[in-house]
């Protein structure tokens, strides 16, 4: 079966329900999402390799050569619960090589871990997101920051969407368990043991997930963005061997380049993450702000909360050796917030930037 004609065809038109466009290849669990919402709607046919420009006729860029379609196509279908019908091909126009991926209309639902998508127009969205129920009489600031991180998700990367997630299901903990958490106040830190030993657990857990953002949205940058990969960063062979294919291999090398950033160096992973600083969007007062984040998260991690020599260094005059640093929910709160505002102009910035893509929820 061989679809040429056809998708030659579809070049001139717009996007619409049955039809999109991608400037380069998405990762995997994207063009998972996109065939799952087309078999869940009407069907359709998406393309990879066509440039979209407003009030103009789309432009055929072509796939780069160094990642293969084919392989990260059956990566996508393995996402997939049932196997939908698809025909998925390599096309040449103009001598650039553009992929299609033609969806046929299912008439059982096609998930993804559970979730299923939809077009909706030219967009992609998730049906029946599951919405957080808090207490009528909690905190009334969980509920505000969960309403912000909800309209976060407006089309936005998968990366974002799974940070976004992760920063949800913590505030409803928080929620679920404000008797231990805060039993006097939300601006007290608490005295129960517990609530202690969970706070810290908490708080390590969202900036652990703020780190794996970013290493994230470093691969989707390569994978659409191949050229950026260049760099004199030296790689053994063991690490090539133990990657399966090459998207693993760039999958591998965006969790090497958080390395500067776990140890607390936040103007070290801008520094060496080009892609990064090029976005103009952490300045140096959020980078400090950041690094004293990652200092608590290393207490808290490390060494129960312990104040040590390090932690010193970065809030002089505020805390005293060995002494046990807490913090109140409120803190935790806008720590969350922040951190979530932060990502919100990293993802808008870096999707505009390298044209990544995208979905909306």
């Amino acid at each position: 079966m061989d679809i040429s004609d056809e998708v030659i065809s579809l070049l001139k038109h717009d996007e619409n329900k049955t039809l999109q466009f991608k400037a380069v290849l998405p990762p995997s669990r994207n063009i998972a999402q996109m065939i799952s919402a087309f078999a869940n709607t009407s069907g359709g046919v998406i393309i990879l390799g066509v440039l979209v420009v407003p009030n103009k006729t789309n432009e055929v860029i072509g796939l780069s050569e160094d990642f293969h379609a084919n392989t990260i196509t059956h990566k996508a279908l393995d996402l997939l619960s049932p196997l939908p019908k698809i025909h998925y091909q390599y096309v040449m126009y103009n001598g650039k090589k553009i992929y299609v991926i033609k969806v046929e209309k299912s008439e059982v639902p096609i998930t993804i871990e559970g979730k299923k998508y939809i077009r909706d127009e030219i967009h992609i969205k998730l049906v029946n997101p599951i919405e957080a129920n808090f207490k009528q009489n909690g905190y009334v600031e969980i509920s505000k920051i969960n309403q912000r991180l909800e309209s976060y998700k407006k089309n936005t990367t998968t990366s974002k969407v799974r940070l976004l997630d992760n920063y949800q299901s913590i505030l409803k903990i928080i929620d679920d368990l404000g008797s231990i958490l805060y039993p006097e106040d939300t601006s007290l830190p608490t005295n129960v043991q517990e609530g202690k030993i969970l706070t810290r657990i908490l708080f390590s857990s969202f900036v652990d997930n703020f780190e794996t953002y970013l290493s994230e949205l470093l691969y989707e940058i390569y994978l659409a963005n191949p050229f950026t990969l260049k760099s004199k960063q030296e790689v053994t062979v063991e690490e090539v061997l133990n990657c399966s294919d090459l998207e693993e291999f760039v999958q591998y090398l965006a969790k090497q380049k958080i390395g500067k950033l776990q140890k607390g160096s936040v103007k070290g992973f801008i520094k060496e993450n080009q892609q990064i600083k090029q976005l103009d969007v952490i300045d140096e007062k959020k980078q400090n702000d950041i690094e004293k984040i990652l200092q608590i998260r290393h207490l808290y991690s490390h060494r129960n909360g312990m104040v040590d020599e390090k932690f010193l260094q970065y809030f002089v005059g505020e805390f005293t050796l060995n002494s046990e640093h807490r913090m109140s929910i409120s803190e935790i709160c806008e720590t969350i917030n922040y951190l979530a505002e932060i990502i919100d102009k990293v993802d808008v910035a870096a999707s505009k930037k390298y044209k990544l893509a995208q979905i909306s929820n």
